[in-house]
């Protein structure tokens, strides 16, 4: 007698709010078919090894109620099995020995892309379907649409800055906030633009992939300055912490020393991002006799193993289901979406970089206007500032030193500063709302 099938559930990367929604939704869609499902524990750690031993039978009585909690009920880990083809071929095996043809993975880009390589290396013996995860919103999912956990991690950021921009005012004292966010800014836009933060920086906002740390420090310094003299001594400074990756090596030594995970991505909380910035600035300042208060903090941790907002609970519930009936109709390779609230797949080979050969990456475009609005509330030193002799002197008296030497020494930033440049050659309207008029009232009251 030949043993039915079974659905295989795994998670791969970082946790995210919204995990154990979809593993629930799934597991009942399939149930409910007399679909046998597994729970593949702690990611592709154990079966890329050949070790099948950690696994666990997933029921309706078991998960019907986990889709209110934070975390991962079958764990979760960031094993990479398409580091070598004798892992991808022990986790095919692997999930054969379990009787598995059907595999769902939740993750992120680096999970989307073990799954592909493990739908390649099954050759039609497993079908996999993957769904979308990740805090950082930055998988290539259609226009407005955010991965799960995004929503409910800028939630519960902003709870944090807001706290933090209460504290900022009432002691004098600035916040540099660092928040998760590996290859695109979209949580901490997300969270500093809601928040309404003094100011954010992302990588997407420079126009070279290699930032000097120099000029990192400048933008924060002018914004403190300018900030300054309007006789404010508070602010709360949003980075994301891919920026650490975009800097210049020479200027961050111990980049060359920090751990890597199995993805070969740099452990950036290995880095102390927002104390070596404290430092920095704190040492620009005394260029203008000038002394700041500044508190570094990291946020992400806090924020990962959240419980879902209800957003992301009936999100993931949307997707856990489409994800088994796709996958109990016979769809396979393809990542799961809602689009319009209807299921759309999307096929692996459509979401491919051309030049990476790996899952396409989504950016924050530093073009549209959100991102212009974003930066219409922030307070820094913008192209108006250098245009008006009254603003350029109030900078210039706070720092205690003339009028051509502080444009000497930060009109550069304007100069290379996406927004000006797009301004520049058209691509952005001047006559925008969202582009004039950055130091507003607002801003400075922040």
């Amino acid at each position: 007698m030949i043993a039915p099938k079974k659905l295989a559930i795994l998670v791969g990367g970082g946790p995210a709010p919204g995990i154990n929604s979809v593993i629930s939704s799934a597991t009942i869609r399939a149930a409910i078919e007399g679909i046998e499902v597994v729970g593949i524990k702690d990611g592709f750690q154990w079966i890329m090894e050949g070790d099948i031993s950690h696994t666990t039978e997933l029921n309706i009585d078991d998960v019907s109620r986990i889709h209110f909690r934070g975390g991962s009920h079958i764990g979760i880990s960031r094993a990479n099995p398409t580091k070598n083809t004798k892992n991808l071929e022990n986790t095919v095996t692997s999930l054969l020995r379990l009787n598995v043809d059907k595999l769902i993975t939740i993750g992120g880009d680096d999970t989307a892309f073990s799954a592909m390589k493990v739908e390649e290396m099954a050759a039609g013996r497993i079908r996999v379907v993957h769904v979308p995860k990740t805090i950082d919103n930055d998988l290539d999912l259609p226009h407005g649409i955010p991965t799960f956990g995004f929503q409910t991690a800028r939630h519960h950021g902003v709870e944090i800055v807001k706290n933090l921009m209460v504290d900022a005012q009432t002691t004098s004292r600035w916040y540099f906030v660092v928040t998760m966010g590996r290859k695109a800014g979209h949580l901490a836009l997300g969270i500093g633009k809601a928040a309404g933060a003094t100011m954010t920086i992302i990588p997407e906002e420079f126009p070279t992939k290699i930032i000097r740390l120099r000029h990192l420090v400048d933008i924060i310094v002018g914004a403190i300055i300018k900030r300054l003299s309007y006789g404010k001594s508070d602010g709360v400074l949003i980075l994301a912490e891919g920026l650490v990756e975009h800097l210049d090596p020479q200027d961050l030594k111990a980049l060359s020393e920090v751990e890597r995970d199995a993805h070969d991505n740099i452990r950036i909380d290995e880095i102390n991002f927002a104390g070596i910035l404290k430092q920095q600035v704190a040492e620009r300042l005394k260029d203008f006799k000038l002394k700041v208060t500044i508190v570094a903090k990291n946020i992400g941790y806090e924020l990962r193993c959240s419980d879902p907002i209800p957003f992301d609970m009936e999100y993931t519930r949307d997707l856990g289901y489409s994800a088994a009936q796709f996958i109990l109709n016979g769809g396979n390779a393809a990542m799961v979406s809602m689009q319009n609230g209807k299921f759309v797949p999307l096929f692996f080979k459509d979401i491919l970089d051309p030049k990476t050969k790996k899952t396409k990456v989504r950016m924050v475009d530093p073009t549209a206007e959100a991102y212009l609005i974003a930066r219409k509330y922030m307070l820094r030193l913008n192209n108006s500032d250098f245009d008006d002799p009254h603003e350029l002197a109030k900078f210039a008296a706070t720092c205690g030193i003339s009028l051509e030497d502080f444009r000497s020494q930060f009109f550069y930033l304007i100069e290379n500063d996406m927004l000006f440049k797009h301004m520049k050659n058209g691509k952005i309207a001047l006559t925008g709302s969202a582009v004039k008029d950055e130091s507003s009232s607002e801003a400075v009251s922040k």
